[in-house]
């Protein structure tokens, strides 16, 4: 815990931290908003799912050319505009429900409301700006991943809650709101924002890159294992005649996560990245497995909770192979396109564990989260493939 409270020390970073948190917490309440609101105004869950997935799926698709534009011209000069975007387009999409007014609109500001930024980028790049090359990094992405986790574990209900609780654009209004006041914030502190890289040549997107593919894929069906957690868990639980239980389920999944993540960054570890990433799938694959022999709450939350510990660490040592693997005035972009990989893949996962639950049974449905760890697995063998530099060896005799 030390090391965090060291971190935490360095000039600057308490502000962006804090300021970062505040600005990343819309992303996951306003899908979930956007459903509970049109689930009450529109009594329709069909209609509420499709825009909150197309809203889901305009931010992993954005994104990415957001941060591309911040690595070119920077945090303060892009962030403000694309905020100002995404907060008209979702007060728009409020006023359409609250109204009434054609659907198609609600289609529209959904695509536009896409336009969120990635916080949780541009907070690693800062941090990456810090400390470059150094083993600190490392713990600096570990508490961004755990920060990352209590987002996801404090927004959906508040945003819920407030819905339900106050009227039905409660939530999505507060997600706006913590939306402008945390990207103002984060702007305004000049002094930690990355400077601008020299770009003599106008680079391609760095998704070209062989590796950065691979690990956006890889985060993809890390994605795909925690959606499916997410509605099978539901699922079994109204089985079990337990709906409430869900909730803790799928708490102690974010608990294991944030505790991994913590672990993970304070310990040094004598492994190249692409090795320990190996390591780590073949863990997330060995873990899912229990899954589809669950029999009860109890069982689940033993099973979701170990199945959870390996999340963190696998995303922090991804985020850590972006920053060795793309060019420094691109990082802000890869880091993005691992977060859209995993944001596709948990909308997905989510999508899918449904159908084939609905088809089938729930222990069917756990199976799709197993299928996915097998492709988490075989792609880290692929980036462990293509970074590994052979050796060669100076006695031609050995070599011939």
């Amino acid at each position: 815990m030390a090391s965090y409270l060291q971190l935490l020390k360095t000039p600057g970073s308490k502000g962006f931290v804090f300021a970062g948190l505040i600005a990343r917490i819309p992303v996951s309440m306003t899908a979930i908003g956007i459903i509970t609101m049109l689930s009450e105004l529109q009594k329709s869950y069909t209609l509420a799912g499709g825009v909150a997935a197309l809203f889901t799926l305009s931010c992993a698709i954005i994104a990415p050319q957001i941060s591309r534009a911040v690595d070119r011209y920077g945090q303060s000069r892009v962030l403000p505009y694309a905020s100002f975007i995404s907060f008209i387009s979702i007060l728009a999409l409020l006023a359409v429900a609250y109204w009434q007014l054609p659907v198609w609109l609600l289609f529209l500001f959904a695509i536009t409301g896409g336009f969120m930024p990635s916080m949780s980028a541009m907070v690693r790049a800062r941090w990456t700006e810090i400390y470059r090359g150094k083993p600190e990094l490392q713990t600096a992405y570990a508490l961004e991943s755990v920060l990352d986790e209590l987002c996801f574990i404090i927004g959906p209900p508040v945003s819920v809650g407030l819905c339900v609780g106050l009227f039905p654009q409660a939530g999505p209004l507060l997600a706006m709101l913590f939306l402008a006041i945390g990207v103002t914030a984060f702007v305004l502190q000049k002094s930690t924002e990355p400077p601008i890289k020299a770009q003599e040549i106008l680079h391609s997107s760095v998704i070209h890159l062989p590796v950065v593919k691979l690990l956006a894929l890889l985060m993809l069906f890390l994605g795909i294992i925690v959606g499916t957690i997410d509605v099978a868990s539901v699922a079994f639980a109204k089985a079990q005649n337990m709906p409430a239980s869900a909730s803790m389920v799928l708490s102690f999944y974010a608990i294991s996560s944030c505790f991994a993540g913590l672990l993970f960054g304070a310990i040094r570890f004598p492994l190249s990245l692409s090795k320990m990433l190996v390591i780590a799938t073949i863990a997330t694959m060995v873990s899912s497995i229990p899954l589809i022999f669950v029999w009860d709450i109890v069982s689940l939350s033993t099973v979701v909770f170990l199945a959870g510990f390996f999340f963190s660490p696998t995303m922090i040592i991804a985020m850590s192979l972006i920053e060795e693997s793309v060019p420094e005035d691109q990082l802000t972009e890869g880091l993005t396109w691992l977060i859209s990989g995993l944001g596709i893949g948990v909308a997905l996962g989510a999508a899918m564990a449904g159908f084939v639950i609905d088809e089938f049974n729930i222990s069917t449905g756990f199976m799709v989260a197993l299928l996915a760890s097998l492709f988490v697995f075989f792609m880290a063998l692929l980036i462990y493939k293509i970074t590994v530099k052979p050796v060669i060896c100076s006695d031609p005799c050995l070599n011939g």
